[in-house]
């Protein structure tokens, strides 16, 4: 573009909001160049681990559970585009569905670095800690389930035939399958664990719910031309999202708990041991892309495409 041409649309720019060009590009004398640390913030990314201990291996701990935190906002980005995007096409819908794959690819191979990161008779000292908290607290990854599938999927299976799309979101919110492993199982109150999670995020997750409600990717896909939605190859990838996220990531990271914790109860007080496992869950975001045998099977019969 000649500089003539780049000029007369920054001008036609800045006229649209009604601001001077010229004082915009007198600024540019007085403007810093910008550098890659001030970019992406590198002193604030690298200030925020701080550790309660002095043992070495919970910065291992610490680092890990951001990172994840940075690719679960990444996971989010993508799906607000399929959400916002109306109507989608199957070209656009299948880009951000394999971004998506890649982020939970990268998580459900990640979790040997936390694994076979730490030792286990450090951890079992950090860990002491650490409670009330748990993983089991992130906002951001209930989100990305609210945000992938039907809100009936994510209910306790025992509660199912009891819920609808005319069931009041709070009544659903206290019934999703999630909530069983923030009770206490002996009395079948909530634990801290559950109480202070729901004081810091119900409000915004009955907010998401309802935004979603017609804006997952589910539903998404079932908008698409029903051709689209016979395409095999997004079906596949489908199902290799939904196997990612409920069957992989999940084992990947029972694995990784069972190696430090044993029988151990979790920080948080929750059975732990049931409540990550697929079959227990019984989570399946698209249930309708899987075979009555795959759904039976679920978290116990390996399917071998995946």
């Amino acid at each position: 573009m000649k500089k003539n041409e780049l000029l007369a649309d920054i001008d036609k720019k800045y006229q649209a909001i009604g601001q001077d060009s010229d004082t915009h590009l007198a600024g540019l004398l007085y403007a810093e160049p910008i550098t890659y640390w001030d970019y992406i913030n590198i002193d604030a990314l690298l200030g925020i681990q701080i550790q309660r201990t002095q043992l070495p291996d919970e910065m291992v701990f610490i680092m890990y559970h951001q990172v994840n935190e940075l690719l679960f906002k990444m996971i989010l980005w993508e799906i607000k585009q399929v959400a916002e995007t109306s109507p989608i096409t199957v070209q656009k819908f299948s880009l951000h569905l394999g971004r998506i794959s890649r982020y939970f690819d990268i998580l459900s191979t990640s979790f040997n670095i936390m694994k076979d990161g730490m030792e286990i008779e450090q951890y079992m000292k950090f860990r002491n800690t650490l409670t009330p908290a748990s993983g089991f607290q992130s906002a951001q990854y209930r989100k990305i389930e609210f945000a992938s599938t039907e809100l009936i999927n994510l209910i306790d299976d025992r509660f199912r035939a009891t819920i609808d799309r005319n069931t009041p979101f709070e009544h659903a919110f206290e019934h999703l399958y999630w909530q069983a492993a923030g009770k206490d199982y002996t009395t079948g109150g909530k634990t801290t664990l559950l109480i202070n999670f729901e004081k810091k995020y119900k409000k915004e997750f009955i907010t998401f719910m309802e935004t979603y409600n017609t804006l997952n990717l589910w539903t998404k896909f079932k908008s698409l031309p029903e051709e689209d939605q016979q395409n095999e190859e997004l079906r596949q990838a489908m199902r290799h999202y939904d196997h990612t996220v409920n069957i992989r990531w999940v084992m990947s990271h029972l694995n990784a708990a069972k190696k430090y914790l044993g029988d151990s109860e979790a920080t948080g007080g929750s059975n732990w041991q049931k409540y990550m496992h697929p079959r227990y869950q019984r989570r399946i975001f698209f249930p309708a892309l899987w075979s009555e045998a795959e759904l039976k099977g679920w978290g116990i019969t390996n399917i071998d495409t995946y």
